[in-house]
């Protein structure tokens, strides 16, 4: 009677091991690969159909109010230079709904362009003509209206078929979900059997890579990885630091995009808010109370807008662990009033009164990073903070610490979010106020902060406030072995 014979090498374990569920593993590889990489062509697909759709539509709206000014101009004017101008903006709207054509074929609506076409040449033949009456000219003008109603139309089918792709996309990601997990779960008897038979025999290695996967999914991507034991686990090793530094790269990446746009941002906005600022400060003329009022919101929406990107590029730079704190002793009310100050627009608009209960006390830390840290949790509070409420800071010195503390009559933050509030991009379901959205990493970047400070906050139900509560903590080490040695010498 044969008898089966276990491997005594552990190359002759592996073989036997990958024959059992190399093939599967093989397969379910092959197929994980290639639905990859058929959803990052759709989504590629999708990104760069979604980006022509919007410009399309934008430019295609802009290029139909451009055609109707130069219209009525020349309805006015009936001279040779209206006119040229006139089928100058035709051939420019011509060409755009050529590039529009092959998006509009996979839309299905390439009649509804052609339609608009059509239109647009019969409306500026009828007013080039010398022959029309005004009245057939004033028709023909009219007729801009239908048009626009014709541009809206395509834009909703357009937009109408990016919904399309995306719901394709996300229903392609599910049925591979579920293909995975079958296969993961045809496999997992099979491979827990192989661990705990391996286990006994190279159960440092086993270990070691145990660790690594486990790092690796938790997003530690600084750490090397190295495996010590016999050569085909350690050639595995090898392969898992190969794709620690694929994902250390690709999340560099993601940075490098957030940084950039996030400084392509600043500068238009920097010449909006030059603009406003010399609209306040009369430089091209003085305003009257309404006009006033109107360059306020602007102001303080654009100051709203570069908190968002500065937030933005600080987030960054501490997921690449790039920010410097820059230390130094400074008066914390004077930096309390000039972020008051800074919000006073807002505070005002929502009739919000702001209670500080701030010591005159000097502080070591990054100034700046606080002044981040300041501002953004007054947005915070006003954001939900109703109308006619109150917003109280506190700000106090202990032997060890520095303390801050703010506090809002707002609704609070529900129990089941409190655990998820200082992370990036968490938004919670509550309605916020004011005119500009967040971006759900302002508390993320107040904690990134106060942790580079060796610092804590945490959301205190405390019961003084009936909204939110957050306390903040910030060693004074330095400053304290400062005064030691100061009272020494």
């Amino acid at each position: 009677m044969m008898q089966f014979r276990r491997p005594r090498s552990l190359n002759g374990l592996i073989l036997v091991g990958f024959g059992l569920v190399g093939l599967p593993l093989l397969v379910a590889v092959i197929w994980a690969l290639y639905n990859l990489d058929r959803l990052a062509e759709q989504s590629e697909e999708l990104v760069f159909t979604g980006v022509a759709a919007a410009e399309n539509n934008r430019r295609l709206t802009e290029q139909m109010a451009t055609l109707e000014r130069a219209a009525r101009q020349h309805q006015v004017f009936l001279n040779a230079d209206s006119l040229q101008l006139m089928h100058q903006d035709l051939a420019s709207l011509q060409a755009g709904l050529d590039e529009m054509r092959p998006l509009t074929e996979l839309a299905g609506a390439t009649p509804l362009l052609q339609s608009i076409g059509t239109t647009t040449r019969r409306v500026i033949s009828t007013i080039s003509s010398p022959e029309s009456s005004r009245e057939e000219v004033q028709q023909a003008i009219d007729r801009f209206g239908d048009l626009r109603t014709r541009i809206v139309e395509l834009t909703t089918i357009l937009n109408a078929h990016v919904d399309n792709m995306v719901a394709e996309l996300q229903e392609s990601a599910r049925k591979a979900q579920q293909v995975s997990a079958w296969q993961v779960a045809a496999l997992v008897p099979g491979t827990i059997i192989l661990v705990l038979f391996f286990t006994l025999l190279v159960a440092r290695p086993i270990r070691q890579l145990d660790a690594a996967i486990n790092q690796l999914g938790q997003s530690g991507f600084a750490k090397p990885i190295e495996v010590k034991g016999p050569k085909d686990l350690e050639r595995l090793g090898r392969q898992l630091e190969w794709l620690r530094v694929r994902l250390l790269e690709l999340a560099q990446e993601k940075n490098r995009f957030l940084r950039h746009m996030s400084h392509e941002l600043k500068t238009p906005l920097a010449n909006i808010r030059e603009g406003t600022e010399l609209l306040l400060d009369g430089t091209v003329g003085t305003l009257d109370k309404p006009q006033r009022e109107v360059t306020d919101i602007l102001r303080t929406n654009g100051l709203k807008l570069q908190q968002l990107i500065e937030n933005l590029l600080s987030f960054s730079a501490w997921q690449t662990k790039t920010e410097v704190l820059t230390l130094s002793n400074f008066p914390i009310r004077p930096l309390v009033v000039s972020v008051a100050k800074a919000q006073r627009l807002a505070l005002k608009a929502a009739h919000i009164q702001l209670k500080l209960e701030v010591d005159d006390v000097t502080v070591n830390a990054d100034r700046e990073k606080i002044r981040t840290v300041l501002d953004n949790l007054l947005s915070n509070a006003i954001k939900f903070t109703p109308r006619s409420g109150l917003i109280t800071i506190r700000a106090t010195r202990t032997p060890s610490s520095f303390v801050l503390e703010f506090g809002d009559t707002g609704p609070g933050i529900p129990t089941e979010e409190s655990p998820r509030i200082f992370e990036a991009f968490f938004q919670g379901r509550r309605e916020q106020g004011g005119q500009v959205a967040g971006t759900g990493i302002g508390l993320s970047v107040v904690l990134e902060c106060i942790q580079a400070h060796e610092g804590s906050v945490e959301l205190v139900d405390s019961g003084e406030f009936s909204g939110a509560h957050f306390r903040i903590d910030i060693p004074q080490k330095r400053a304290v072995q400062q005064q030691k040695l100061a009272a020494n010498g």
